[in-house]
């Protein structure tokens, strides 16, 4: 926790510093307002304590220079007493609160932590809006299966440390998850957990999320912006599909983690960083090295600690659980029961989307189930209809009775599909059911959003 103290009193700026030493705030003083935006252009402070009258540039005016230029710190007006018509007047130009001469310093400090804190929370729902970022619970770490409790014990080791954490495994294994799950059980639970993924930022508007921009940096760049590792603060940083990263963001990235800074872009100055980072990948990061797409020495300062997720199909004792708790999570009517010829079914199957490709065939059943019970009919596996046609429509048999999709009846009453145009259906509905949202459709689909991209406009999708 950082603040800047303005105010043309020697005295005050020394004792208010010294004071905030003793509640482990560390601060530093500005005897102008010149001299205050010198220092918050060139670094970052949590707070701002800023004396309405000061020689010069006033406070006031200090306060609307820093509202034009996207300084993001809250600011904590001091005045004396016959200015409180201009302190409130400051309030309603954007100081989150004013104190009058004299004041208990240990009220100062009260009301400083109250504003860091609801700053850190803004900053925790601007990262979320910013990165789609998704309500997450712990439905990937559920299970009984040895594999499971192994990757709890190593998920107790790591979080009692600040390590850098490289996530492997198959696409719907959990990797977000296990990210969010090691920063809960950490000393930082409190700080904000920003996930972003790197497949779903365009290339040139990566460096600004990340790193944050200066106000006229780039042509629309209107004021300041934070960048996702700011607004981190002391939390998680959480890099998803880390190998999508572009070559030269990589070399920044890597002078990031080696020196705990970052620069703004179009800035002049570091800004310290604090937030811990946690990557995941669902590429082997070796092959890509060896074929010149991942820098060697940025995957050793990412590889650190790594964890490696088992998939689903590797720890199938789990699939009961894992579907209990689907099936108790869907919401509109009566939670219906799992048959045991479904249990065995889903049992049986190889799993290559993981455990979110198990909750979308349970979200299918629970649609398609027409009672209190699901039964194996209702299991809906791309394994067994791939080659047919969807299991929703119903085709004549011979005989004239309908035959559900799936069945060798209905396998004979349309040609099979090609690849291509399973391809094309399963892109079609699942942006479909993400609302043309193609970030979620890719992860629903298990592929980087440049995957999806491409094959938006070789099907010619819209």
């Amino acid at each position: 926790m950082r603040v800047l103290i303005v105010d043309d009193e020697k005295n005050i700026r020394e004792s208010l510093g010294k004071y905030l030493s003793l509640e482990k705030i560390d601060s530093l003083g500005a005897e102008s307002g010149e001299a205050a935006l010198e220092h918050l252009a060139r670094e970052s402070f949590d707070a701002v304590i800023l004396d309405l009258k000061l020689p010069g540039m006033t406070g006031q005016a200090v306060l609307e220079r820093m509202q034009k230029d996207g300084v993001p710190s809250p600011v904590i007006m001091i005045s004396a007493h016959g200015e409180i018509p201009d302190a409130v007047e400051a309030l309603k130009r954007g100081a989150k609160d004013y104190l009058v001469k004299p004041f208990d310093p240990a009220e100062l400090s009260i009301r400083l932590r109250s504003l860091i804190e609801n700053k850190r929370r803004e900053n925790a729902l601007e990262a979320a809006v910013r990165t789609e970022l998704r309500a997450a619970g712990e439905t990937m770490l559920l299970g009984k299966s040895s594999l499971i409790k192994q990757l709890s014990g190593r998920i107790d080791k790591i979080a009692g440390s600040d390590v850098t954490v490289l996530i492997t495994g198959e696409s719907g294994t959990g990797k977000e998850v296990t990210a969010r799950e090691i920063h809960a059980r950490s000393s930082t639970r409190g700080e904000p957990f920003v996930a972003v993924n790197i497949g779903g930022i365009h290339e040139g508007l990566m460096e600004s999320e990340l790193f944050g921009h200066e106000k006229g940096s780039f042509t629309g760049a209107s004021a300041r912006k934070q960048g996702l590792f700011e607004l981190a603060g002391r939390g998680c940083l959480f890099l998803d599909e880390i190998g999508e990263m572009p070559m030269l963001l990589q070399v920044k990235l890597l002078r990031v983690l080696q020196e705990r800074k970052v620069r703004r872009l179009g800035g002049v100055s570091d800004i310290p960083i604090n937030a811990r980072i946690i990557s995941a990948t669902n590429q082997d990061l070796e092959a890509l090295i060896k074929e010149g797409r991942f820098r060697e020495d940025l995957y050793y300062r990412l590889n650190v600690f790594r964890v490696s997720l088992p998939p689903l199909r590797d720890r199938r004792e789990d699939i009961p659980l894992l579907a209990e708790h689907f099936i108790a999570r869907h919401k509109g009517r009566a939670r219906p029961a799992l048959s045991e010829e479904a249990l065995e079914k889903l049992k049986r199957y190889s799993f290559p989307g993981n455990v979110r490709e198990l909750e979308n065939i349970l979200e299918r059943a629970l649609i398609y189930c027409g009672d209190s019970l699901i039964r194996g009919g209702d299991i809906d596996l791309h394994e067994e209809n791939s080659a047919a046609a969807p299991k929703a429509v119903a085709h004549k048999a011979p005989g004239g009775t309908p035959a559900r999709a799936g069945s060798p009846e209905a396998a004979d009453a349309k040609p099979a599909k090609t690849l291509d145009e399973i391809e094309k259906q399963a892109i079609t509905e699942a942006l479909a059911r993400c609302n043309g949202n193609r970030t979620h459709a890719a992860e629903l689909l298990g592929v980087s959003r440049k995957t999806i991209l491409n094959k938006i406009k070789q099907y010619g999708l819209a």
